[in-house]
């Protein structure tokens, strides 16, 4: 019985990372979408995005099952939390990817991005592929350096969010106001993207330790 019970805590983890890839497909798509004004590749990485939910929800139903039935302790307890909150981090990551594939369809047949800020948004989208697919290691390999990484990676997402949001500002920028806020919008979801990876590296440490990032920090 219990063999049983600890290869269902191991399927929740093989779908916490089948979930990282399907958004880590998701948001690559959404990017090349994006910046090439692909249409058919946006309107896929919407429909997709159901992947994601649906896998969310079967995880979800699984982990409140083993919560019902082995009234798990200690630390089986903080894997099946731990992976409740993991997995609702990565279903918003998935929603974010989907928000950038909409903002490439809404703008079609344009670019929903100007030649003068292509260079700053293929930026912050290759640190949101970089981003997901560290998350996905760190979900196997439950590396503690692995995880911290994670959030000082975000520093640079956070400073080409500020850069673009600083150009825009700019009363000399040639940019009407339907791309300032197009542009703003999509730098958010990418932000936002990676503030999510954060958040589930956060969970990792505290899932192997016991501990928050912070708490781990001061321990040491």
């Amino acid at each position: 019985m219990r063999d049983a019970y600890h290869d269902e805590l191991d399927a929740l983890a093989e779908q916490l990372v089948e979930m990282t890839r399907l958004v880590g497909v998701a948001i690559t798509g959404a990017s090349t979408a994006l910046l090439d004004a692909d249409l058919a590749l946006a309107e896929s990485v919407i429909t997709a995005d159901d992947a994601v939910d649906r896998l969310r929800d079967e995880l979800d139903h699984r982990a409140m099952d083993l919560l019902a039935r082995q009234q798990p302790v200690a630390s089986d307890l903080r894997v099946i939390v731990t992976t409740l909150k993991i997995s609702a981090d990565l279903e918003r990551m998935g929603d974010l990817a989907r928000h950038v594939a909409r903002a490439a369809r809404r703008r079609f047949p344009d670019s929903a991005v100007p030649t003068g800020l292509r260079s700053t948004i293929v930026e912050m989208s290759q640190v949101a592929e970089q981003l997901v697919a560290k998350t996905g290691s760190v979900l196997v390999t439950r590396d503690i350096e692995a995880a911290v990484q994670i959030e000082r990676d975000d520093d640079e997402m956070d400073r080409l969010h500020r850069a673009l949001f600083t150009e825009l500002l700019d009363v000399s920028a040639p940019y009407s106001v339907e791309v300032a806020i197009d542009v703003t919008l999509v730098s958010r979801y990418y932000e936002r993207f990676a503030d999510h990876a954060v958040a589930v590296a956060r969970r990792v440490v505290y899932l192997v330790t016991g501990q928050h990032p912070s708490e781990l920090a001061e321990s040491v």
